[in-house]
């Protein structure tokens, strides 16, 4: 079996473990079974999840058995943020969410061919539903002590703020439930997770340790991961619109592939190595040749197209690769699908018009000119392009044989700076 500690370390994303020997050891007997959850606070996952979703995709290629739990319990509870109280959700929405996270999941994990790695999906609002506030309170309240969990950073920081609710207190209690349960069901004996979740799963360990009566699977461990940040002191996963989400309808994926594609070039070698599947030679190839010709974005494009295609479909990829392309003059507009041209224009400076105007007009609409007169300065200096054709004449008009699918204008000044314009 690959030595995946050794890999996630190599990787750079490995925070921390309990007894690394004694992991290293279970792993090599293995396989092992481990787990990671997700709760459905949203609709759709993000790229913020893509960490964890992709170390367990690496555990089940090096021989082990993962476990995606989606939490229809914990995801009522929320775990506490640092700054303030998540809002609840109600139960009929939550469990929606429950599912389009499962179909999410399902496009990393291989949970159909039978066999010791076949992936497991889980609900813990299985186990968690018929479970009586006495029971919580008397069988498992027990063993959690109150100084631990008013030590955990997340607590002191709420607690030196506006404070805690009782209910996102106990979340910790809910999340070891979890691991027990696994443990007992299953056999797992890892849980994986953010460098943030060390508190919550080793408080699982101890509870494991504590009713599991002789471990009759083993003594249970913890590794933790490291959280992205963004060379520029930006949260990872977020743009200027908000969170990257996996769902197509939420982010397109022609803004996904254009996300990786902008990677900062601080950033993508970190990106390459805690994201992308080539093998270690493919990845120093790529550190090297951007670190050398970073002009040419060849690790972001590389790493763009992979995750793309992971997430997204080969067709998609190669959809959204074309619009890219085609939108810089290296393709005809023409040939892009609707859905796929409305994407990428979407991502664009633009303005809507009833009807067409000369197109100096139209550039100081989308404002890649400051005014009309700049406009036609850019056309006199041979700079403007309307859908990658050279506009000649100051006074030009497109005509309604110009709009792509009856409805798209692209502009272009110079070689980089692109608006669109939509009539309707």
């Amino acid at each position: 079996m690959t030595d995946i500690v050794d890999e996630l370390r190599w990787r750079g994303v490995l925070a921390q473990t309990t007894d690394e020997e004694a992991l290293r050891k279970a792993l090599a007997d293995g396989p092992l079974t481990l787990y990671c959850g997700f709760d459905p606070t949203a609709k759709s996952l993000h790229v913020g999840h893509l960490t964890q979703i992709l170390a367990l995709r690496r555990f089940q290629l090096a021989g082990h058995r993962p476990i995606a739990l989606v939490g229809g319990a914990t995801g009522l509870i929320g775990d506490p943020k640092p700054s303030a109280e998540r809002a609840l959700n109600d139960v009929e929405t939550v469990q929606q969410w429950v599912g389009a996270l499962r179909g999410q999941l399902s496009a990393f994990l291989d949970f159909d061919t039978p066999g010791p790695q076949q992936a497991v999906m889980a609900n813990n609002y299985e186990w968690t539903e018929g479970v009586s506030s006495l029971t919580l309170l008397r069988d498992y309240g027990k063993h959690f002590s109150v100084n631990q969990m008013l030590a955990r950073d997340t607590v002191k920081s709420r607690l030196d703020g506006e404070g805690m609710s009782y209910t996102e207190f106990s979340y910790v209690i809910l999340q070891s439930l979890d691991f027990l349960e696994l443990y007992k069901q299953h056999g797992c004996t890892l849980q994986i997770g953010g460098s943030d979740q060390w508190g919550n799963i080793t408080a699982g360990l101890d509870l494991i340790r504590r009713m599991a009566g002789n471990q009759p699977h083993g003594p249970a461990h913890a590794l933790t991961q490291v959280l992205l940040t963004k060379a520029d002191g930006t949260k990872f996963g977020k743009t200027e619109g908000g969170a990257v989400w996996l769902d197509p309808e939420m982010t397109t994926p022609y803004a996904f592939y254009q996300f990786w594609l902008n990677a900062d070039d601080r950033d993508i070698a970190r990106y390459l190595r805690t994201f992308s599947f080539r093998s270690r030679e493919e990845i120093e190839e790529l550190e090297r040749s951007s670190a050398e010709r970073p002009q040419a974005r060849a690790a972001q494009r590389a790493l763009a197209e992979e995750l793309t295609t992971l997430v997204h479909g080969a067709g998609q990829c190669a959809a959204v690769v074309a619009a890219s392309k085609a939108l810089f003059g290296q393709g005809d507009l023409a040939d892009l699908d609707e859905a796929t041209l409305a994407a990428a224009l979407s991502e664009l400076p633009r303005a809507e018009v009833t009807e067409l105007a000369p197109v100096a007009d139209l550039l100081a609409q989308v404002e890649l000119v400051p005014s009309k007169s700049a406009g036609r300065r850019t056309i006199r200096e041979g700079g403007a392009y309307v859908n990658n054709a050279k506009v000649t004449s100051e006074d030009e008009i497109p005509s309604a044989g110009d709009l792509i699918h009856g409805r798209w204008l692209v502009l272009r000044r110079g070689k980089r700076n692109l608006g669109a314009v939509e009539v309707r």
